[in-house]
């Protein structure tokens, strides 16, 4: 009975989440010098990777670590030498058509980049998904379109650096007296503003205005909108200081139309079907170009 012939595993290109394209990724952060690295007693760096006879050293991964950040250094390790199996897949491919010869560079584009973009617009077909597919998504995800929510809200700044312990201890101590007054008498609101807070806005009373997620720092836009309306019952922290919150009102996003959100729709089907059809060119690659040692890797980092 002959061996069953082992599964290809998928190699993740990033499309949607990169603002950059596939050559872009895979040209980025190469250096020229490729000594650098790494050394074990003057020696050079080991390899365990491999992509057909081509070594992946040590210092090539250890290089490109510092471009994929994550909370285990195995992880970072993982990423580093997935984006360089990758990186050396389409060079061979490239390389295998003569696409060097071919390639006509945009301005300031690398040689190396433009070969990689000449060889995915050529292999991987680039489909544009129809009127009924994106209204399709739309039905079944209509809950995910809306307007912005916004609320609309009045604050009192008692400032304090983030650094400064005592000034912060005091500032929050302070803003938990204030709203306890507010609570009994929530008329003196405008008047607090004027004698305590240290944000521009005291001149409008401490109104701020309306906000939608996004328009504040992120540690106080995460905490009001989660807010009711009304005297908010503990004091809101961020970098500047504690702030006693009021929402005056708060205003659910309207549900979109269709016609309005057709074009996201479109542009983010599109780049899901690029992606799987990267993915399946990429286990075309794998399969013509055998690759060693990313298995172990990435065992590492589970």
């Amino acid at each position: 009975m002959s061996e069953s012939k082992p599964r290809l595993r998928e190699l993740p290109i990033t499309v949607i989440d990169s603002g950059r394209t596939v050559a872009e990724e895979a040209h980025a952060h190469q250096h020229d010098h490729a000594e650098d690295g790494p050394r074990t007693l003057g020696q050079a760096a080991p390899a365990y990777l491999y992509v057909g006879d081509t070594a992946i050293s040590e210092a090539e991964i250890a290089r490109e670590m510092q471009f994929h950040r994550a909370m285990k250094p195995a992880q970072s390790r993982a990423d580093a030498a997935r984006a360089l199996v990758v990186r050396q897949l389409l060079q061979r491919e490239v390389a295998r058509l003569g696409l060097l010869d071919e390639v006509q560079a945009q301005e300031g584009e690398p040689a190396e980049e433009a070969c990689i973009r000449l060889l995915l617009e050529r292999e991987v077909e680039n489909r544009v998904p129809s009127e009924e597919d994106c209204r399709r998504y739309f039905e079944q995800n209509s809950e995910r379109f809306h307007a912005p929510d916004r609320i609309k809200l009045r604050h009192i700044l008692l400032g304090a650096a983030v650094d400064d312990v005592n000034g912060r201890f005091s500032a929050r101590t302070q803003a938990e007296k204030l709203i306890a007054e507010l609570k009994e008498q929530p008329h003196l609101f405008a008047d607090f503003v004027a004698r305590h807070s240290d944000c521009p806005s005291k001149s409008d009373g401490g109104d701020l205005g309306w906000l939608e997620r996004g328009q504040t720092t992120p540690e106080f836009d995460r905490q009001v909108f989660r807010l009711r309306q009304g005297m908010a019952a503990f004091p809101v922290e961020s970098r500047w200081g504690y702030h006693v919150v009021c929402v005056d009102v708060i205003e659910a996003g309207e549900e979109l139309a269709f016609d309005q959100v057709r074009q996201r729709i479109s542009d983010y089907l599109e780049l899901q079907v690029r992606q799987r059809e990267l993915q399946q060119y990429l286990l075309g690659l794998q399969e013509r170009y055998e690759v060693r040692g990313l298995d172990a890797i990435e065992a590492e980092a589970a």
